[in-house]
């Protein structure tokens, strides 16, 4: 059965928020835990999931090491890992030996699984970001849009299958360079400004964001879905979804929120199942 967003994904997505914010107060956690490993191009996200799939630690690092789905910056992504997971294994107490990862549709699955394999871990799921949330939330037909920071992707489900996934170099990135071309100011800033002041600056990155609903159109060309969920940290900013929802008026636009853990906890989510052999 198809998850329910109000009971089972936003109670969630509201802890992980929670697990960031106050990394140091953690309950007494029983049973084996999972770990999911994001990375992402503007950030690089650890989140832990008990047996039931709830977030009991996260960990979120704002970092420049991937670029397009790309790890360019392989000892720097490795650093970041390790930390974060030194990290969680002091927070909880116990010591990390496998992890889920994720990659962008359309690039090579193996960088993200040596980045892991190179901080210790072995790696027990590798999923592409959109289906990796189409299967946590059970979807049947519908279209996943998971807006990261460097790429738009895609992912088709029909019947409960991803029959289409696919990627597109756009993404907030791409949103903090127009910031920083218009405003004159350097990319640094204008990511933070991008943050705080999201609703003044709709305006400006909209075309972005139009950008976007064009790629996501042409993906589902030819496909019938009757919804589309939209993921990713970059669907934060004020006016996305109504963006979309006037772009697909055939379909039913839902944002999860804070969308900017969807992802993550969508992976881990994976990693658990694989563990386990049964969906959280």
């Amino acid at each position: 059965m198809q998850r329910d967003l109000q009971h089972w994904l936003s109670p969630r997505l509201r802890r992980a928020a929670a697990c960031q914010a106050e990394p140091a107060v953690t309950d007494i956690v029983a049973g084996p835990l999972s770990l999911g490993i994001d990375l992402g191009t503007c950030d690089v996200v650890s989140m832990v999931l008990d047996t039931q799939g709830i977030p009991v630690a996260v960990r979120l690092d704002w970092a420049d090491v991937v670029r397009d789905g790309v790890v360019w910056d392989f000892y720097g992504a490795v650093t970041l890992v390790r930390r974060q997971l030194d990290s969680l294994q002091e927070q909880l107490g116990v010591r990390f030996t496998q992890a889920a990862t994720s990659f962008p549709p359309g690039t090579e699955p193996r960088i993200s699984i040596n980045v892991l394999e190179a901080a210790g871990l072995d790696v027990t799921c590798v999923i592409d970001e959109p289906s990796a949330v189409a299967r946590m939330l059970r979807l049947k037909s519908a279209a996943v849009v998971d807006i990261g920071g460097g790429t738009t992707g895609v992912a088709v489900v029909r019947d409960g299958q991803v029959i289409h996934s696919a990627d597109e170099p756009t993404g907030g990135h791409h949103v903090s360079l127009v910031l920083a071309g218009h405003l004159g100011i350097a990319l640094e800033e204008a990511e933070q400004r991008k943050r705080r002041e999201g609703e003044a600056l709709w305006p400006l990155v909209r075309p972005v964001f139009e950008k976007m609903t064009d790629i996501v159109r042409q993906h589902l060309r030819g496909f019938d879905v009757d919804e589309i969920y939209l993921s990713g940290g970059s669907c934060t900013l004020p006016g996305v979804q109504a963006l979309f929802a006037q772009a697909f008026p055939q379909q039913r636009v839902l944002l999860p929120a804070p969308p900017l853990f969807t992802t993550p906890l969508a992976i881990a989510s994976c990693g658990l199942q694989a563990a386990s052999g049964v969906s959280p």
